[in-house]
């Protein structure tokens, strides 16, 4: 698969849907039969009993498979002083994966600019086409993705937070077009490195915030379905009235995350995915640490008002044997009218997550036999 093909019109839309110079970077490719574009959002989980190194490792041999199975984008999250995700800082692991693929589209889901110079994220960033021309998403939120006191840490007391994300946003997007207005402090700066291109950028969000931000600006626009879910809807309606072409896209291009685990059978599904819920738990309870194992999850002692959020994190992930997890997909694609979706597996074992994604893109059409 050639750059060129990965950046060629979905099957069944005409090359002229959307005209816009930076559209060929953001539409994603179905391959195989599958009925839209499949994508990845990877923690580099750690799961008790194994150590970062070893969730790295498996994180690299995922992209690996991801990019043979048929996958369009593998994009990492960073989130700090969580046991249970390795992935920090996005742009050093993106271009360890970039060394270890040679097509896959690669990816922030997302960066979180307040924690971050804007010229920073553009010196990373170009730094990263630079080594892997064309390949290379940047996917921004506006939370911290920690809790306060290490945001503040991270900051250094500087007080700039979501609600500057906007002049953040259009600070960094000048870093890396080059072409501050005359007269603005910084137009005699440049991010090095810049070659001839440049990431195309996507709005994160988990409520109508970035939704109504990407929609102003014509830019393409992520949502969080998979910890977010009661909001989709209106986010993505939000986007798409707010919508304004741009440079970057004619119409709107919308991608959802979704929480997805597929097994021999719905029972193991829903075993592995009880790992990932008990994880979140114990995260929202201020006990964060590495992912618990299955077994842990369904031995713990879960008080009525823990079972209770289990069950709900349970009714918001796709799961099953792999034909009824393709199912889920298209049903929640059809109903949300996205354009592609990216699904995430926040389980415990390497073995189990990888497999999962595997019988994924064979059941989804991606590829044929993929979860041998």
């Amino acid at each position: 698969m050639t750059t060129e093909d990965q950046h060629s019109p979905q099957p069944g839309q005409p090359a002229g849907r959307d005209a816009a110079p930076g559209a060929a970077a953001v539409h994603g490719v179905a391959r195989g039969t599958a009925p839209a574009p499949l994508s990845i959002l990877d923690l580099a989980t750690v799961g008790a009993g194994h150590t970062p190194g070893e969730a790295l490792a498996a994180t690299t041999e995922l992209a690996r498979s991801a990019e043979s199975w048929g996958y369009h984008r593998f994009w990492v999250a960073e989130h700090h002083g969580m046991p249970g995700v390795a992935s920090s800082t996005p742009a050093v692991l993106l271009a360890h994966l970039g060394a270890h693929t040679s097509t896959l589209r690669l990816g922030s889901g997302g960066v979180m600019l307040p924690n971050h110079a804007p010229l920073a994220v553009a010196e990373q960033f170009g730094l990263l086409e630079a080594l892997h021309p064309g390949r290379i998403d940047l996917g921004l939120g506006r939370a911290p993705g920690t809790d306060q006191a290490t945001a503040r840490a991270l900051r250094r007391g500087r007080a700039e937070g979501a609600d500057d994300f906007p002049q953040e946003l259009a600070e960094l997007t000048h870093f890396l077009d080059g072409d501050f207005p005359d007269g603005h402090p910084y137009a005699r700066l440049t991010a090095v490195p810049k070659g001839e291109g440049r990431p195309p950028i996507w709005l994160l969000g988990s409520s109508g915030f970035s939704a109504r931000l990407a929609g102003r600006l014509g830019l393409p626009f992520a949502f969080a379905h998979h910890f977010s879910g009661n909001n989709t809807l209106p986010a993505l309606d939000l986007y798409r009235s707010s919508f304004r072409p741009s440079e970057v896209l004619a119409e709107p291009y919308a991608l959802i995350g979704v929480s997805a685990v597929a097994a021999d059978d719905e029972e193991q599904a829903r075993r592995l995915a009880r790992s990932a819920g008990l994880g979140m738990l114990r995260l929202r309870r201020g006990d964060p640490g590495p992912i618990p194992t299955p077994e842990e999850a369904q031995a713990y002692p879960y008080s009525p008002a823990e079972a209770d959020f289990m069950d709900d994190w349970l009714s918001r992930v796709v799961l099953g044997a792999p034909g009824e997890v393709a199912d889920g997909l298209e049903a929640l694609r059809k109903l949300t009218g996205a354009d592609e979706l990216m699904v995430t597996s926040h389980i415990h074992g390497h073995r189990a997550r990888h497999r999962s994604y595997g019988l994924i893109a064979e059941a989804y059409g991606l590829t044929a036999g993929a979860g041998a």
